[in-house]
């Protein structure tokens, strides 16, 4: 790399640092990397961080029960159940992909050429998501993300270097400021996306994905790609794509269906089914971006993002959890069991917050190993408690391995029931059920769930508490089977 190449990226870390980091793609990247590689509970963190969107719920589902995973034999109903079935890096693409079209669609930057470029990216993984859809392809979401990270570049200079972004454009003209990108800057636009995605930490896979890579001449032949190669190939294809239909216009069509020409045969779907693929992505497009000629009208995407973002519930859910926990029982371990049914229980019930405790008999201590809702996760290093009994409800509920409903936590009369961690945890929550696990008549654990004073009086009916019962006696056949294998295995 050239000097001038090097003192550009010194001082786009430095505007960096000092500006924090652009918006939507670091908290977006962080989030989700984090789920996938997270090491004890990793598919519980992976499930944890997709539950925290409505949304992306839906569309980690939605591709769990897509024709391409149909050999699965059944229907998915609960995202745990997803992450078993996808795996975590599957889900983790689409994840990313979806959380940076959330937040990119949503960021206003100062610069209006910054944001631009921003929603070219959202676009271009648009674009990206419907032509992988075409394809029937498992490597679909991996596409979007490196389609949206493919101008990374662009966006870096225009959100931290405005400056020279005008001087490439007064250089070479507008949409052309790649050619004055080494002259200019020292490195390509590419160059500076690349090297961001490793400032970031993101996987070599995505940042493989981000290359340019030209479909071969008309008159080779045919080849088959890597996967590797088939992602960079889909991801040049939609970045380019993006940019000819910003602005809707006749040419850009025009444009569009040049491009579509030329990969067609690369990405191995005919022109027309990539020109549907591109109209349905336009339709999307409407809804998702805010500022491109083609968007709707702000008003109506707002109404759109809120009626997205409403929860369901009912005895449907907890009826769909049971069926994933019995598909998973002779397969899931206890804790992936414990994750689909505390995912189970909090969305069916609309829990303000979940928690699962594990008894650890080494340390005498129940601890809390995982967690749903807001506001939970910071406290989860402090709720424990010693598994000598104690007057106080959870013992109770423990001791009598029976599913425990308090419809009023504030009641002065109750408060000596309630145990000092609780109190300085989980004190706001006014309603709350325990759920205890036993085996043997011994507890091993126990999941918990809690409303706030948000939610109007709650009455849990017995087809509920039968519904509880049966997912907790779930949940001990798996723990009790897995044992089971283990004594086996040792004792070959």
């Amino acid at each position: 790399m050239s000097a001038l190449g090097k003192q550009t990226l010194a001082t786009l870390w430095e505007r960096t640092r000092l500006q924090g980091d652009m918006p939507g793609f670091a908290k977006a990247i962080t989030s989700i990397l984090g789920a996938m590689r997270g090491e004890d509970e990793k598919e519980f963190d992976m499930a944890r961080t997709v539950l925290s969107d409505p949304v992306l719920t839906q569309k980690v589902l939605r591709l769990a029960n897509s024709g391409m995973y149909s050999a699965f034999g059944q229907h998915i109903n609960t995202v745990s159940k997803a992450v078993l079935v996808l795996g975590t890096e599957a889900i983790g693409h689409l994840a990313l992909g979806l959380k940076l079209i959330e937040e990119l669609s949503v960021v206003s930057p100062d610069s209006g050429l910054a944001h631009i470029e921003m929603e070219k990216a959202v676009l271009a993984g648009i674009v990206a998501r419907e032509v992988s859809a075409t394809a029937e392809s498992r490597h679909g979401e991996e596409a979007v993300v490196c389609s949206m990270l493919h101008t990374m570049g662009r966006m870096m200079v225009t959100f931290y270097m405005p400056e020279r972004w005008t001087a490439l454009q007064q250089a070479t003209g507008v949409g052309k400021e790649d050619a004055a990108a080494i002259e200019i800057l020292g490195l390509s636009l590419q160059d500076i996306g690349r090297a961001a995605a490793q400032h970031w930490g993101l996987p070599a896979n995505l940042i493989q994905g981000m290359r340019t890579l030209e479909p071969p001449a008309e008159d080779a032949p045919p080849e088959p790609l890597s996967h590797e190669d088939w992602v960079a190939g889909v991801s040049t294809m939609s970045s380019i794509c993006a940019g000819a239909l910003w602005h809707d216009s006749e040419e850009g069509a025009d444009e569009v269906r040049r491009i579509t020409a030329r990969y067609s045969r690369m990405i191995g779907v005919s022109a027309d089914k990539l020109a549907q693929a591109i109209e349905q992505a336009k339709v999307v497009a409407a809804s998702d971006l805010s500022i491109a000629p083609l968007s709707k009208p702000a008003e109506r995407r707002a109404k759109a993002l809120a009626q997205t973002r409403q929860r369901a519930a009912g005895n449907n859910i907890l009826l769909s959890g049971l069926s994933d926990m019995r598909d998973s029982l002779d397969t899931a371990s206890a804790g992936q069991m414990v994750s689909i049914a505390l995912e189970t229980v909090f969305k069916g019930l609309q829990f303000s917050r979940s928690v699962a405790f594990v008894r650890n008999r080494r340390d005498g201590k129940y601890v809390a190993r995982m967690c749903l809702g807001d506001g939970v996760r910071e406290h989860l290093p402090v709720m424990q408690f010693p598994d000598a009994y104690e007057p106080n409800v959870f013992h109770a509920a423990l001791n009598s391995d029976r599913v425990i409903f308090i419809e009023n936590a504030a009641d002065p009369k109750f408060a000596a029931k309630l145990p000092a961690w609780w109190r300085d945890t989980l004190s706001d929550a006014r309603s709350f059920v325990i759920l205890p696990l036993c085996s043997n008549g011994q507890p091993t654990g126990f999941m918990y769930g809690d409303w706030d004073d948000s939610f109007p009086a709650i009455h849990l009916s017995p087809t509920e508490f039968s519904l509880l019962n049966d997912i907790r006696s779930l949940v001990m056949k798996a723990a009790e089977r897995r044992l089971q294998i283990d004594t086996v295995n040792r004792a070959a």
